[in-house]
């Protein structure tokens, strides 16, 4: 479903801009005591007439959410949408991760380590999903924070100008005023990999993900870097692929590579599952995964370490609108 909002002409009126009004003031981070519009202002910007203003108003002030004074103007008494604790959402896009969430080793050990450190500090925390076609913006809405996670170039995300929540993507970057970006820089591990090769010429095979985005750009950018730093007439070949299909189906194109041309080391985006056929047709070959469970050799992300930094930064994100957007970059380590 695309993001939107849903058809609401059979609501009446008043409660149509008592929606708006709320979302605005959820919006633009309003805590009570501040100053909200008055209700000439409301009437001037919104498309509703004088009576469906003057009743909307006395509505939410005769429930306690505003209070009006005579000369002085309107104030915010009480905000509906607000909680003692932060609620934090994590959204993952289904069309990249076909199988589940939990069937994709690196989304599974993120969405764990982000919610073990969501109710540790003390707030709540939902899972849910959106399609390239985008997220309905009442399930963006309901939280306070609205983490997102693989989305790639032709994801719709048209609903982040629409959206009350703080916005935070996961291991991707977008250019937006107000959207909190968590990447994770693969630069140094690569080149650590680098330094640590046999002092001879290497092949080099790096497995780049067919799923398309920034971070796929910055990484190939790394894997080039660190294939210059490589010992001298070393050669990089970049191959494709998909690591959201595992087995025999997924690994089919990386061993097709390596029975063409061979490799010494093969790095990149690979599925778990296809580390044992890789090693039985490449026993000599280095396998560095980005990613990889505990113990094994690779481009390893310290999910604990990232959330310790990634956390803090979200929570002054919802505390205070007025923080703009920026990127925040978490380094991978690599593990021999």
């Amino acid at each position: 479903m695309k993001g939107g909002d849903p058809d609401h002409s059979r609501i009446p009126r008043h409660l149509q801009l008592r929606r708006n009004l709320l979302r605005r003031w959820k919006a633009a981070g309003l805590r009570p005591g501040d100053r909200i519009e008055s209700q000439n202002e409301i009437t001037r910007c919104y498309d509703f007439s004088l009576i469906t203003v003057v009743k909307t108003l006395r509505d939410l002030e005769s429930e306690g959410v505003i209070r009006r004074e005579v000369g002085k103007g309107s104030y915010l008494q009480k905000a509906p949408w607000a909680a003692p604790w932060h609620r934090i959402a994590f959204f993952y896009n289904r069309d990249v991760v076909g199988g589940g969430i939990f069937r994709n080793p690196f989304y599974t050990a993120l969405v764990m380590a982000f919610e073990q450190k969501v109710i540790a500090d003390g707030h709540s925390f939902t899972l849910s999903s959106f399609t390239d076609e985008g997220a309905r913006l009442s399930d963006i809405d309901a939280p306070d924070a609205a983490a997102l996670a693989a989305v790639r170039r032709g994801t719709n995300l048209g609903f982040i100008d629409r959206a009350t929540s703080r916005i935070v993507l996961l291991d991707q970057v977008i250019d937006h005023p107000s959207v909190l970006c968590f990447r994770i820089d693969c630069g140094p591990a690569f080149m650590e990999m680098a330094r640590a090769l046999p002092k001879a010429p290497q092949r080099l095979l790096y497995l780049d993900t067919v799923i398309d985005s920034s971070e796929r750009d910055f990484r190939l950018e790394g894997v080039r870097h660190a294939a210059n730093a490589a010992p001298e007439g070393s050669r990089l070949e970049v191959l494709r692929v998909n690591p959201e299909i595992g087995g025999s189906a997924g690994a089919a194109p990386v061993l097709e590579a390596l029975e063409r041309n061979g490799a010494d080391v093969v790095f990149g985006h690979m599925s778990h599952d296809w580390l044992e056929p890789v090693s039985s047709l490449a026993p000599a070959a280095r396998l560095y995964p980005i990613a990889p469970p505990q113990g094994v050799p690779g481009l390893h992300v310290d999910m604990t370490a990232w959330m310790a930094e990634m956390l803090p930064a979200i929570y002054a994100g919802i505390d205070d609108r007025s923080l703009p957007g920026r990127v925040h970059s978490f380094s991978a380590t690599f593990q021999p």
